[in-house]
């Protein structure tokens, strides 16, 4: 009866009190009938029967009035509980009602709720009735996982008299039980576990009884109901936040019109700017339309200050990308590309209509400085050009010729003439080699000092006025690096530097180690570039900032996009930092570190070529890119370097091949079909112990942030050539095998031996709290929030729902063992509301 009953109640979605009251009727006519002899005496039949048909019972029965009037009791306390749980649709609100209801019910001090997501793992959990200090115990006992593993696969509910020795039996510890008596039972929704709940330590020291365990099998049910309906709602408003999400932030203006009366019904970010740039100042976009004129590509103008928006969209089509100019009386106008799509109803009512602007001021603007590329380029060769041929004409012509010595001069400026031609046709070439993806160089070990020093000797001989001053380490280790390249690098920066320099003013060269790369800065004290300005300094066509025209037009303005091409062709970065105008400019280039005598590493030379390629061939590298011919490319190009390869289209795939062939670094397409990278490394717990390389056609700043932020190991960006992607893939591949000691302040972390001392003291850690210790460490400086720590640091069978409190109990204990100040912490601090760092050694 009582499987019926459940049954009865997991069909409905939602109770009413009505039927939560008909509900429990059944229950407690059900309990009665089984009683053979009912404790009212003679008169007990009477009474049942009368309680069947709903009528009043006699008074004549005490012992049949008091059950009753309990049955009642619980009936109303049940029927109340469901109406509470069922009264919210947040989900927090609605698990924290159920634990409670639960525990009232039953008469419990503690109750514990988890929920299980599709994959069958633990999500959500909720406490009642346990203080701080028992949560933080509970959320860190180490056999916590696999008891809720043991008590998800019981079908049916449980109730346990003793729970500490039913803990021990099942060999775990017992030491952070909260009480000994227990009972539980699956949360079932249409035949689909959403959780379990599980309550103990009933008032009085009593054991749960069999009409405890049926009134929380009934509550269960409609708990299970009301927290898939929760479930549901979230998953709703995800889905819509993230779809108002992608409309607000989209590069494209989005305008939604009422098909019947033509009122903008909304206009997102980018439709507001295109507008405010019409707007007047007391103007909304609604009043803006009523004077607005729009001219279509065919030359055909409408005004809607002579025909109103709803007689436009009564019978509206659909536009295609077409050039559109928008303008206002006063004379300002805005040319975008414009798309419209009318939403019909079944009998062909516009209901609305979606148009979308793209603005085109960027593409001009970028036409414009693809021009006056081109024009400095023909200017800087026309200006060689008309020195030879002067020189030529001069030779020539004279008559009487020339005396040998004004001849042989003449034959000077033809020769450096030349090899100023030839410096910028090598320019270009770059250039186009780095838009290409075909720029290659060959890096062997070298010192640093010995190309700081060409590049001084470079930059001197090449009337170079200002004071050099060098700080390089004395333990700098050698780099891998193509020497012609690397000179090249330092010595655009040179120039850029002293360009932008008075000639009083010293150039400074230092260099420092960052891991397993050697970063080489460039400092000068000029003019220095505004902060917005600094992003745009490596981009091609960039146009210049006001007031430096004049310096500009030394040389065809390619020498910063080159550095960036060349650095990231040796699998480093570039940057530029500036304090503002007139404070100077800093630009730092990385390099990858040599291979150290006594190391292995994949992928580095080595003193014997063969091991190295033994070594490489050891590595499997693991591609995942949806089109075939980037995979084909990245498939032989890492075969070539002597890497085993597994490629796949497939994003489905990713996990099995893992597993099957744990590869020790995947290479993994930004973009897939039905996905994205950044998701499917998120998503996927087997990439969690693998390095990442992002392999993206999009560059910018955001993009990378994110890739980076969900515990990429690095990113590259199309078209990029065969060295640039072994550079990348080696260095990756030495940060996981032997970074660096980590250092801050007292502590020290030894990762190629697991050991982690405070003041040379040792400290013993579990291995949970290593693993976070070590994932903060090598972010340093970057805050992890709570589900980037338990994807990266939680072994795979422990992961559960990134709750904070467990997070923050291992945090706690770390804290403890590094004698850590929690109220003023130095090496491990938190980001409230979001997770935790670690400092840089420059913090």
């Amino acid at each position: 009866m009582a499987t019926t009953i459940r049954l009865m109640i997991t069909r409905r979605k939602r109770w009413s009190s009505v039927g939560c009251r008909a509900t429990f009727m059944v229950y407690c006519r059900d309990k009665w009938a089984t009683h053979r002899q009912p404790p009212g005496g003679a008169n007990a039949p009477e009474a049942v029967r009368r309680f069947k048909k709903g009528e009043p019972v006699a008074d004549d029965s005490n012992d049949s009035r008091r059950q009753i009037e309990a049955l009642r009791e619980r009936m109303s306390r049940l029927s109340a509980a469901v109406l509470r749980a069922s009264a919210s649709l947040d989900l927090d609100t609605v698990l924290q009602e159920v634990v409670d209801s639960a525990c009232a019910l039953t008469g419990a001090r503690f109750g514990v709720i988890v929920t299980v997501d599709g994959a069958g793992q633990a999500g959500e959990w909720v406490m009642s009735g346990i203080g701080p200090v028992e949560q933080d115990a509970l959320v860190a006992w180490p056999h916590g996982p696999q008891l809720f593993e043991h008590l998800r696969g019981l079908a049916a509910p449980i109730r346990v008299g003793d729970m500490p020795a039913y803990v021990r039996a099942l060999g775990f510890s017992d030491e952070v039980m909260p009480s000994k008596t227990m009972v539980g039972t699956p949360l079932q929704h249409r035949d689909i576990n959403v959780g379990n709940f599980f309550l103990g330590e009933k008032e009085g020291g009593r054991e749960f009884t069999d009409a405890d365990e049926e009134v929380l099998t009934l509550f269960a049910a409609q708990a299970a109901t009301a927290i898939a309906n929760a479930r549901a709602h979230r998953e709703e408003r995800r889905a819509r936040a993230d779809l108002e999400t992608l409309i607000e932030t989209s590069p494209v203006g989005v305008v939604v019109f009422n098909g019947q009366t033509g009122e903008p019904l909304s206009f997102n970010k980018e439709a507001r700017r295109i507008v405010d740039a019409l707007s007047t100042p007391r103007s909304n976009p609604a009043q803006l339309l009523d004077t607005m004129t729009c001219r279509r590509a065919d030359g055909g103008e409408v005004s809607l200050a002579e025909f109103s928006l709803a007689q436009l969209l009564g019978n509206p089509e659909t536009v295609r990308a077409e050039e559109m100019t928008l303008s206002v009386p006063d004379g300002r106008s805005v040319t975008t590309l414009v798309n419209s799509t009318p939403i019909q109803a079944d009998d062909g009512t516009v209901l609305r209509v979606v148009v979308t602007l793209q603005d085109m001021e960027p593409l001009e603007e970028l036409e414009r400085m693809r021009a006056e590329f081109l024009g400095i380029v023909s200017h800087e060769l026309r200006t060689p050009l008309i020195s030879i041929k002067g020189s030529t004409a001069t030779v020539l012509g004279a008559s009487p010729a020339p005396e040998p010595a004004e001849m042989l001069q003449f034959f000077r400026v033809i020769d450096d003439q030349a090899d100023r031609m030839r410096g910028l046709i090598g320019e270009l070439l770059d250039h186009g080699r780095i838009v290409t993806g075909t720029l290659s160089v060959s890096p062997e070990p070298v010192e640093v000092a010995s190309l700081v020093d060409q590049a001084r000797s470079t930059f001197v001989s090449g009337a170079g006025i200002h004071d050099l001053e060098i700080d390089l380490p004395d333990e700098l280790p050698r780099i891998m690096a193509d020497r012609t390249r690397i000179v090249q690098v330092l010595g655009n920066l040179l120039s850029n530097a002293a360009r932008y320099s008075p000639e009083s003013s010293p150039i400074r060269i230092d260099a420092k180690r960052e891991g397993v790369h050697v970063a080489i800065s460039v400092s000068d004290r000029g003019r220095g570039v505004r902060p917005d300005r600094l992003s745009h300094l490596f981009r091609r066509y960039a146009a210049p900032v006001a007031g430096d025209r004049e310096r500009s037009g030394a040389g065809a303005g390619l020498g910063l996009t080159i550095c960036k091409g060349l650095v990231e062709a040796h699998g480093g970065r570039i940057r530029a930092e500036s304090d503002g105008i007139g404070r100077g400019t800093r630009f730092t280039f990385t390099v990858p570190v040599a291979e150290e005598a006594g190391t292995v590493s994949e992928g580095l030379a080595s003193r014997d070529p063969s091991e190295a390629r033994k070594q490489r061939e050891r590595t499997r590298i693991l591609v995942v890119d949806d089109d075939p011919q980037m995979l084909r490319y990245l498939r032989d190009e890492l075969t070539s370097a002597g890497y085993a390869t597994i490629a796949t289209g497939d994003a489905d795939e990713v996990a099995s091949l893992v597993r099957m062939h744990r590869p020790g670094l995947v290479l993994l397409d930004l973009l897939l079909p039905g996905t994205d990278g950044i998701a499917l490394l998120e998503q996927v717990p087997e990439l969690s112990d693998i390095p990442v390389i992002f392999i993206s056609a999009y560059g910018r700043d955001e993009t990378i942030v994110r890739a980076l932020d969900a515990g990429a190991a690095d990113y590259i960006v199309k078209p990029f050539s065969p060295s640039e992607l072994t550079a990348r893939v080696r260095a990756a591949l030495r940060r996981r095998a032997g970074p660096e000691p980590f250092v801050l302040g007292e502590l020290t972390i030894h990762y190629d031996r697991r050991r982690v001392a405070v003041a040379g003291r040792p400290v013993e850690l579990t291995v949970t709290e290593y693993e976070l210790l070590r994932v903060l460490s090598l972010n340093a400086g970057r805050v992890l929030t709570h589900e980037s720590l338990l994807r990266q640091a939680w072994r795979r069978g422990d992961r559960r729902h990134p709750d904070p409190k467990l997070v923050r109990a291992v945090v706690k204990r770390l804290r403890r063992k590094l004698d850590d100040d929690a109220a003023n912490p130095v090496y491990i601090r938190n980001e409230r509301g979001v997770g935790y760092f670690m400092p840089a050694d420059s913090d």
